[in-house]
């Protein structure tokens, strides 16, 4: 059963944000002592209840919910999720916590955020200026800023309400901009932060076709302001991408990382069979 928000009595507006969804990047790891203690009759419920609980296709399921094999010793597996109804995300975590297999899977980290729109993204008109001070007669500003309008309304869907890409890897770290005395990014202008980002986009478009990225925003929600998920059609456009970004002025000077989690997009019954479960 997924718990709502009008479970609680709450109107949907009071917890649905009026632009985006909320995202929750949950990371879990099976207590093997913990599988060891439990029937094969019990085993065989908890495993057909941790696949149902894990299926985008369950009634009631999160809008986004993908699922992954860890890569390291962090966690064993992955589970993200988006939806308008934080509680409708929180409760798919609860549900796997009260299954016949919660008390052997243990929550080793989480991260709360929120799609959004960047203040970094640029308006028609900003886009048009630019090209302006770049030299651009007013033919070609009218054609190109055209065709970045027809743009901007997939790019923005994309970064509020985005379909997951159909890839097979998948990364995520949070991150944080520096407040240090020197590089402190929130005492630039707001023209040099754009400038910055701009010059970390382009760094980006080259891995077009490879790499997708999602920023969510976890500013007043979770320890870390930003939280970014890159899907990739191989592992090593996820080596490439950040080692090459990490040379942007707007990383180098101003970014600082947490911890990288990597997993390989996987069915619930597919993580049971990998984990030898």
């Amino acid at each position: 059963m997924t718990f709502q928000s009008q479970d609680l009595g709450l109107a949907e507006d009071q917890l649905t944000p009026a632009d985006g969804w909320h995202c929750s990047h949950f990371f879990y790891r099976f207590d093997r002592a913990g599988l060891a203690g439990v029937s094969a009759e019990d085993l065989d419920a908890g495993k057909a209840a941790f696949c149902e609980i894990l299926s985008p296709d369950q009634s009631g399921a999160p809008q986004r919910l993908q699922t992954g094999i860890s890569s390291g010793h962090k966690s064993d597996f992955t589970l993200m999720m988006m939806d308008p109804d934080p509680l409708k995300i929180q409760s798919v975590h609860q549900q796997l916590l009260a299954s016949p297999l919660g008390p052997a899977i243990e929550a080793t980290w989480s991260y709360v955020s929120l799609s959004e729109i960047s203040e970094y993204v640029q308006s028609i008109q900003q886009y048009r200026e630019r090209l302006r001070l770049a030299g651009e007669d007013q033919g070609a500003i009218d054609k190109k800023a055209a065709a970045y309008e027809g743009r901007l309304g997939k790019m923005n869907f994309q970064r509020l309400t985005p379909n997951f890409p159909d890839y097979p890897v998948t990364c995520f770290y949070p991150m944080n901009k520096w407040r240090y005395p020197g590089a402190n990014w929130f005492t630039l202008a707001s023209s040099q932060r754009n400038k910055l980002m701009s010059e970390h986009a382009r760094s980006g478009i080259k891995f077009a076709g490879k790499v997708s990225q999602l920023i969510t925003v976890g500013v007043g929600l979770d320890d870390w302001e930003w939280g970014v998920t890159l899907w990739a059609t191989n592992p090593l456009h996820l080596k490439q991408i950040v080692y090459d970004m990490r040379f942007d002025e707007a990383s180098a000077k101003y970014a600082e990382f947490g911890p990288f989690y990597t997993s390989y997009i996987a069915t619930a019954e597919n993580i049971l069979r990998h984990c030898n479960v």
